[in-house]
């Protein structure tokens, strides 16, 4: 595809937790004009410090970061919503002659930003119901035929254990007469922003220690104190913002449902499973071009390289 390069320049910085990416941002902010955008589903919401690896109060000083400390726990705030407001972000930071920088792990978010999200008809509960009913009855292979008679475009996407997105694209098919692959067709957002994707590559058992060590570090700077203090405010697992790795396990701890160890053990195993996911989703995007990164490699260096990037040197 053509760039468009009349639009505004943005770099989009990703990667697994633990990988370096707001250390890195706040490098390239020091050698160009720029303010950040947290793609972090969890950084926005306040009291989630620690647990969250937010930027330093410092470091927050010294560079304008947005969506960092919003919203109070028990907020809703969605991958469309950060859409919308980023966007908007984006163009008041480019106005201000300064370069946008977004980074964060949440794959959705970032998609939200640079690509923009589907938002399809409203869910209609009867023909919901109807065919929920039809999949117990039926099966899932059943009306996934049925979908490649009516769309075949959106079923060539799907296999048999994709139960809610058949399920999803039937229903968009009968309540509108439409197929889900022409929606999203006609609701392709306009490109407004050029993206520089950068990626941080690190090998696994490299990542994995400094993920290792990330939870070590959480613990002993306090991170169940603030757990505790999450509890103390009514705050806890039942609201979405909470159900994230290293909250979800101190909840479990403090509940006396497991030991400290078994804490800790669980907290380093579920983050780098997380990472893996999170690796596995920006895989997937041809843009994002990766930097390998060697143990003992210092931001600043390879600030340097994402920079000239980004001024598209």
């Amino acid at each position: 595809m053509e760039l468009n390069h009349s639009l505004p320049r943005v770099l989009v910085i990703v990667g697994p937790t633990a990988s370096g990416k707001t250390a890195l941002a706040f490098e390239v902010a020091r050698l160009i004009p720029s303010e950040i955008i947290s793609a972090d589903s969890r950084q926005v919401y306040k009291l989630l410090t620690i647990g969250t690896a937010k930027p330093s109060p410092d470091e927050l000083k010294t560079v304008k970061h947005h969506f960092v400390d919003m919203l109070m726990p028990d907020e809703h705030f969605s991958a469309g919503d950060f859409g919308v407001l980023a966007g908007s972000a984006v163009a008041d930071i480019v106005a201000r002659n300064r370069l946008p920088i977004v980074v964060g792990g949440t794959g959705l978010y970032v998609r939200a930003l640079v690509d923009g999200l589907f938002s399809g008809p409203g869910r209609k509960v009867e023909i919901r119901a109807e065919l929920e009913s039809r999949l117990d009855r039926e099966g899932s292979e059943a009306l996934l035929e049925e979908l490649r008679r009516v769309d075949p475009e959106a079923a060539h996407r799907m296999i048999p254990s994709n139960q809610r997105r058949i399920v999803r694209a039937l229903e968009v098919y009968y309540a509108t007469g439409k197929p889900l692959s022409l929606h999203h067709e006609e609701q392709k957002r306009k490109e407004s922003l050029r993206p520089v994707m950068v990626g941080l590559d690190w090998k696994r058992e490299l990542l994995y220690a400094r993920i290792n060590s990330r939870v070590d570090a959480m613990l002993a700077s306090g991170f169940v104190n603030e757990v505790k203090e999450l509890l103390s405010l009514g705050y806890d697992d039942r609201h979405k913002s909470l159900q994230t790795v290293g909250y979800k396990e101190a909840f479990s701890f403090l509940r006396d449902e497991i030991s400290y160890e078994r804490m800790v053990e669980l907290m380093k195993q579920n983050t780098r499973r997380f990472a893996k996911r999170q690796l596995t989703w920006f895989r997937k995007d041809r843009r994002i071009r990766w930097i390998g990164i060697a143990d003992g490699m210092e931001p600043p260096r390879i600030a340097e390289e994402v920079a000239k990037l980004a001024e598209g040197k």
